[in-house]
């Protein structure tokens, strides 16, 4: 497959569009569960509510980055920097996947971590397309 500018900038907005939309509804479902006791997470924050600062933050900064992301020029740095986001992502839900189980949002988990995964693939994918790209010296007669 050739990886031409417009199809790294279309993984770049795929990829916020994943951010934007996935950041949101866990949001939601943080405030929901934290403040008002309600939805899958207040099964999980019922007995320490503190500990959803950290629900906020990851769902709030995913946000900022999937704002980033929208905006993103299809460079080599936009798409390690889209691994990097994924990679970090990905991994907390592996490594929290109980999360998953005790607040049976199971489905939520498998979607959310096979689309890091996804972008992992096609974000370093571009990242290489682009680094050879742009490392094709251009001579004009």
């Amino acid at each position: 497959m050739i990886m031409t500018i417009a199809i790294r900038h279309a993984i770049l907005r795929a990829n916020a569009a994943f951010l934007l939309a996935a950041s949101t509804g866990g949001f939601t479902s943080d405030v929901r569960g934290i403040f008002f006791g309600l939805g899958p997470v207040a099964r999980v924050v019922a007995e320490a509510p503190h500990a959803g600062i950290g629900f906020i933050e990851a769902h709030g900064l995913a946000f900022i980055l999937g704002i980033l992301m929208w905006q993103a020029e299809p460079s080599r740095g936009w798409h390690l920097t889209a691994v990097a986001i994924h990679v970090l992502l990905g991994t907390a839900n592996v490594i929290f996947w109980q999360l998953f189980i005790a607040s049976d949002m199971l489905t939520v988990g498998y979607v959310t971590t096979a689309l890091h995964g996804l972008f992992v693939v096609l974000q370093m994918s571009a990242a290489v397309t682009a680094g050879r790209l742009t490392a094709i010296p251009i001579r004009f007669p």
